[in-house]
């Protein structure tokens, strides 16, 4: 029958998956506070910050939708457990990096980790609970995970004051040990039964992780090698060659972790390009915000993580009302207004430069930036679900989480190449704040993009239409407790319709 969201058992359930999830949330924000620090005790150049932030994102967008995919197989219990541990000792091995070849390893094994343990809470809850509580415990997940998003670059921005960068990642170590202790007591085990007869799609993990590797690559040395270079050329080709061959595996697999058909529908197809340019200006913001706020204006790590928290706080108010008046007035509007007040957002961030005022210049460019993004990413989520079948809600979500992570990965790595920044560059003031100034007005270009593809294709009856496959009903279709609040880092994960297994201690 399920745990009861009221009783011990539920509670219990409840903070390992929060919890967990925390180690991924936190961690996607923590260490951009941390980067001038990394930079300075390592001597790593521009190219070196950039895979330390994209290391994580490369493989936790190339392996989250496996690892759904792993935990219906064997078992969520098992491979959350699986995901805690291994995201702990890449965390000690980012804690102990003697350079920043090692760190960005590390940073990569996290982000594994990551794509192990977060569908994997999410799969534990709709498992675990009773049916009449998923819906309230994976609106507390959805929130807490918010929460716990907030206060990443405040925590980080405290470490690395404290004491040092490394605490940033050693912190983990203490918060995952509690998370297994309370895993292994009290959260049940489930498996979906059908899963064991699926193959998994491990060719197409692989493929799509080599074609971001070999995009990625070539794009962050392109400005220090050129772009003649045989192996900025090589590593591009093989990007590309990659993601056809990703593609082609999607199509021939008889259990992909991709159903290309979820493209059929053109709302879902405009959706996830309208995710694309937003999210893609959002990396770019939450990259290089907090290093021009340090290294440009003079702020403290602390100042510079306080800076982001409007942002969160925002959305943390308001992702409900903006996914409740799409309801009313559909997606469309809201998805066009919303990227063209984070692109007035970003144009009020070229204002920050050598001496800027908090108050003056930094709060009212990132309260408008949060206002723009609050409007947006909620009724963008309940498109893309709208869009889908419901069989492929998971999917569906799963595929806009990394569609998302990866427009952050690749707007992060083709920067230098758009801004001429490179080298150690990214430490002289003057030259950061020229780049930063040019990186915005890229940034805002693309979200103004995004808002005018969401009005061009964006229809405003998507959310009470059915999705491409399913028969007109009168009964109006789930909502996502999901929707309830959007992370800042990617859109939010969507359970399955219905829980597969029964849970099993």
């Amino acid at each position: 029958m399920g745990v009861r969201y009221s009783q011990p058992a539920g509670r219990w359930v409840l903070t390992a998956t929060v919890l967990g999830s925390a180690l991924a949330f936190v961690d996607a924000t923590v260490v951009n506070v941390a980067l001038p620090r990394i930079g300075a005790e390592l001597d790593a150049d521009l190219a070196g910050l950039q895979w330390t932030v994209n290391g994580y994102t490369l493989t936790l967008a190339a392996f989250i939708l496996l690892g759904g995919s792993l935990g219906d197989r064997y078992g969520r219990r098992k491979v959350f457990l699986i995901g805690v541990w291994w995201f702990a000792g890449a965390s000690m091995l980012c804690g102990l990096a003697p350079n920043i070849q090692t760190l960005v390893l590390a940073r990569a094994l996290q982000g594994i980790g990551g794509a192990l343990l977060t569908p994997g809470s999410l799969a534990i809850l709709q498992a675990s609970f009773h049916p009449e509580d998923r819906a309230r415990a994976i609106g507390a997940w959805s929130g807490l995970g918010g929460i716990a998003g907030a206060i990443g670059p405040l925590l980080g921005g405290w470490l690395v004051e404290l004491g040092s960068w490394r605490l940033v990642f050693l912190i983990n170590l203490p918060l995952a040990l509690f998370v297994v202790l309370i895993a292994v007591r009290h959260v049940p085990e489930s498996a979906d039964p059908t899963a064991a007869h699926k193959a998994l799609d491990v060719p197409g993990a692989v493929l799509g992780a080599l074609g971001l590797a070999g995009l990625t690559y070539g794009l962050t040395e392109w400005p220090n090698r050129g772009g003649t270079d045989p192996l900025v050329l090589a590593t591009l080709v093989v990007g590309v060659l990659g993601l056809v061959g990703f593609v082609i595996a999607e199509r021939r697999s008889t259990h992909p972790m991709l159903p290309l058909d979820v493209f059929r529908s053109r709302q879902f197809t405009a959706a996830n390009l309208v995710t694309f340019a937003v999210y893609g200006a959002i990396g770019v913001v939450f990259f290089l915000l907090v290093l021009a706020l340090q290294v440009v204006a003079g702020f403290s790590p602390v100042a510079a993580g306080i800076a982001l928290l409007p942002i969160t706080v925002l959305m943390l108010l308001l992702s409900a009302r903006a996914g409740a008046l799409a309801q009313r007035i559909g997606p469309r509007i809201p998805m066009t207004v919303g990227p063209l007040v984070c692109a007035v957002g970003l144009l009020l961030m070229t204002r920050i430069g050598q001496g800027a005022s908090y108050l003056a210049d930094v709060l009212p460019a990132v309260i408008v930036f949060g206002l723009g993004l609050s409007l947006t990413v909620a009724p963008l989520t309940a498109t893309v679900l709208a869009a889908a079948e419901d069989r492929h809600a998971g999917v569906a979500s799963g595929v806009n989480n990394a569609v998302a992570r990866v427009a952050g990965l690749l707007a992060v790595a083709a920067l230098p190449l758009l801004t001429g920044l490179s080298g150690d560059q990214y430490a002289d003031p003057g030259l950061l704040s020229s780049a930063f100034r040019m990186s915005m007005l890229i940034s805002a270009g693309l979200l103004v993009a995004g808002g005018v593809l969401a009005f061009a294709t964006i229809r405003s009856t998507v959310l009470n239409e059915p999705p491409p496959g399913e028969p007109v009903t009168a009964e109006p279709r789930e909502q996502s407790p999901c929707r309830m609040h959007c992370a800042v880092g990617a859109p939010p994960l969507h359970p399955e319709p219905t829980a597969s297994g029964t849970a099993s201690r």
